[in-house]
């Protein structure tokens, strides 16, 4: 029996998780945090910092534990209330751990060696490890543990979704209707974010501007936008262009429009665009900067903050888990 009857007067329950393996950076920002802060309101939000994610990459304890705090820092900069949303530290909630093992009896191995991202990242030079294979798995588990309705993820990220409910049918198939089949929540407008190389925005591949990025720095990551040969005098394409595909995502649609018609116009060269790109990012981003060194001054309310976070996790946790264990015949 589920722990949430069904019905209308159930609220929707909301999950989704952040990977501290480096320095967020604008991919994160508008794939995941946005989105994310925008649907607190909208029903019982759980958002976790994916520490056990992080270490198939991160190995320098330190590292895991500053960006941990950090991931929390740019959340909270961001606009996620804990009045409303529950945030907490992956591997505070144990219960995870265990419903991943349960759900892996009923994994079949060829759907995991199918994910693209596990071949996408062994091919870009990852070992192939248990942690980097399974990670659809525990992806799985932190979705099913709280009985999430809905999960808003990068259009790349759809398939371990998808593979989210394979897993739970399986479980449900062979035991009874224990946990709940979620569904993906995606902004087509911002599923995939542009690196500086033109492909997707992702710390695996060094193409990140940094959501902390500011002054000469973030100038200099601006400027190291990849373009085409074309002169100032040029006619451009904006249709596949890095610069207007960033800028479409901060500022308004006149805005847009005219540098779109400045591009099909010619005359304008790529340097300019990308000063009028790097001063939209500097003014859109400097009250997220200005919250989050406030926040930072404070790392101790901001450590209780994830502790009464995974206080409530674990509650919620407890019964998935409970209801798994009668399930299946270990309690």
């Amino acid at each position: 029996m589920m722990s949430r009857p069904p019905g209308p007067a159930t609220p929707t329950r909301i999950l989704s998780g952040i990977q501290p393996s480096g320095p967020l950076h604008l991919g994160n920002y508008f794939g995941m945090i946005r989105p994310s802060v925008a649907l607190q309101t909208q029903g019982e939000a759980f958002y976790f910092v994916a520490d056990l994610h992080a270490l198939t990459t991160v190995r320098a304890p330190a590292d895991l534990r500053r960006w941990s705090r950090d991931v929390a820092l740019d959340l909270l900069a961001a606009g996620l209330d804990t009045a409303r949303a529950v945030l907490f530290r992956q591997s505070d909630v144990p219960d995870v751990a265990t419903l991943a093992w349960i759900l892996s009896t009923v994994t079949p191995l060829g759907l995991l060696e199918r994910a693209h991202a596990f071949k996408d990242k062994v091919a870009r030079g990852l070992p192939a490890s248990h942690g980097l294979l399974a990670y659809p798995v525990l992806m799985a588990a932190d979705i099913l543990l709280y009985d999430a309705d809905l999960v808003p993820v990068g259009r790349d990220q759809t398939q371990h979704v998808e593979l989210t409910r394979d897993l739970a049918a399986k479980l449900n198939e062979a035991y009874g209707p224990v946990v709940k089949l979620p569904r993906a929540s995606i902004l087509d407008e911002v599923a995939v974010v542009p690196g500086t190389d033109g492909q997707k925005m992702s710390k695996s591949y060094g193409n990140t501007i940094e959501l902390g990025l500011a002054g000469d720095a973030l100038r200099r990551r601006v400027m190291a936008i990849v373009t085409d040969s074309a002169s100032v005098a040029d006619p451009k394409d904006p249709s596949g262009s890095t610069i207007v595909t960033l800028y479409r995502l901060i500022a308004s649609e006149a805005e847009v429009r005219q540098m779109e018609e400045e591009f099909r116009a010619g005359g304008v060269g790529y340097s300019r665009f990308k000063t009028r790109l790097f001063e939209a990012l500097e003014a859109y981003f400097a009250p997220f900067r200005a919250r989050r060194d406030a926040l930072a001054r404070d790392p101790a309310a901001v450590d209780r903050l994830l502790r009464n976070g995974a206080q409530q996790a674990r509650a919620v946790a407890a019964q998935t888990t409970a209801r798994v264990r009668r399930a299946i015949g270990l309690d």
